[in-house]
């Protein structure tokens, strides 16, 4: 299939930029029982066990009503990729592509990123699809890319789907009127580029409130405590994943998630480092589930110093954690991975457990909102042990205190 193929007559529209993001469409799609075409799944996809429902049209699990209104099945959905340059994230988004497409989605791929003129050559060929898309979905509502393409959509349907946990902050922001700022660059001082492209953020804010002729959902495993007014909240709790995969075989022992908050200048490199010994250390963790967007470099010291086993998934945290094996303890720092994985584990015996992010791991250039950030990621997480900061510290120094004597 010609990877930029889509479908003109296709009322919904999704744009997506990480593997995360395509998969909260597919989550969004099979709850408002969305598909394109009839036919079942094939190939590999059609040997994976489905866990309880009843089979509708593509493997998906019939959502018994489930739904907005006015949403109904044949609709079709296409899904567009703007690709990253980064490798690993592109290897993951084609592999959820190829599941997007064994639901009977349509896929476009569009190399985004492919130069100084892509850009330009992406958004006047996405046009056409634009101009006619009743709906359109995204999963980034901070992205620059995004915010362009919904300066010409006409479309009266807007949905945001999660993208970790900036779906938090983006739903705070909007109903305050706050402008639209990563969390982890709120605080610092605004760019040239950042100067620039503002009439543009002011432009996607304004789309993304509802009004008399447009409606706005957010689909969301994250907790929702400030809704704006007129939003519509539905809540992802990964039916998709758990119809499509597991139940996971449960190992001996405890995996470690990784995270990128050293690479986003949040955290410090060498506190990290210290605090992911403590935590194999103490809970026997064999694995280390490395976040898409950690460096080489880390993850090779990383290695040598912990002895950890480095995985770099192939597929969202969330699938490789529900087809297995995983160990039956999952740590993790703040991060949405607290929030999803127990969703997805449901009826399982695996547990997670989060390890606050201690001020002193802060670098001197973290976001004055940094430590309240993951204070709430990690507080607001339903389901979860919670593992003080402390205790890693306390882990560290015990194993220096043995290797000494």
């Amino acid at each position: 299939m010609n990877p930029r193929a889509g479908s003109a007559g296709h009322r919904t529209l999704a744009f997506v930029e990480s593997p995360v993001q395509l998969l909260n469409v597919l989550e969004w799609a099979h709850v408002h029982a969305l598909r394109t075409t009839g036919s079942g799944v094939s190939g590999q996809a059609a040997a994976i066990p489905t866990q309880g429902g009843r089979r509708s049209g593509a493997g998906r699990t019939a959502t018994n009503g489930r739904g907005t209104a006015g949403t109904t099945e044949g609709e079709g959905l296409t899904l567009v990729v703007l690709s990253p340059n980064d490798p690993m994230t592109r290897g993951q988004l084609r592999r959820m592509a190829e599941l997007a497409r064994d639901e009977g989605h349509e896929v476009r791929w569009e190399e985004a990123r492919g130069g100084a003129a892509a850009p330009f050559q992406t958004i006047g060929g996405l046009v056409p699809l634009l101009r006619r898309a009743r709906r359109v979905v995204m999963g980034d509502p901070f992205s620059r890319y995004v915010q362009l393409l919904l300066m010409i959509s006409r479309a009266r349907d807007l949905v945001v789907v999660d993208d970790g946990t900036a779906t938090m902050e983006f739903v705070t922001q909007l109903a305050r009127g706050e402008r639209l700022v990563r969390w982890h660059r709120k605080g610092g001082r605004r760019g040239v580029r950042d100067l620039v492209l503002s009439p543009v953020s002011s432009s996607a804010r304004r789309r993304l409130t509802p009004s008399g002729h447009r409606r706005v959902e957010v689909f969301s495993s994250m907790p929702i405590e400030e809704t704006p007014a007129g939003v519509t909240v539905t809540a992802n709790d990964f039916s998709w994943t758990r119809a499509r995969f597991g139940p996971p075989r449960i190992t001996k022992g405890a995996d470690l998630v990784g995270t990128s908050l050293v690479e986003t200048g949040v955290v410090d490199g060498r506190h990290y480092l210290e605090a992911v010994q403590a935590l194999a250390m103490a809970h026997g963790a064999r694995r280390y589930f490395a976040h898409r967007r950690e460096s080489t470099e880390k993850l090779h010291t990383l290695a040598v110093e912990t002895g950890l086993e480095v995985v770099r998934p192939e597929l969202p945290l969330e699938l490789i954690a529900r087809r297995g094996p995983i160990g039956r303890t999952i740590l993790s720092f703040p991060s949405t991975v607290v929030h999803t994985l127990p969703l997805a584990l449901i009826g399982t015996e695996v547990r997670v457990s989060v390890c606050d992010i201690d001020p002193a791991w802060l670098t001197d250039n973290a976001s004055p909102r940094a430590q309240g950030f993951l204070s709430d990621v990690s507080g607001t997480a339903r389901d979860v042990d919670r593992l003080p900061s402390g205790a890693a510290d306390q882990d560290v120094a015990a194993g220096q205190d043995v290797a000494a004597g």
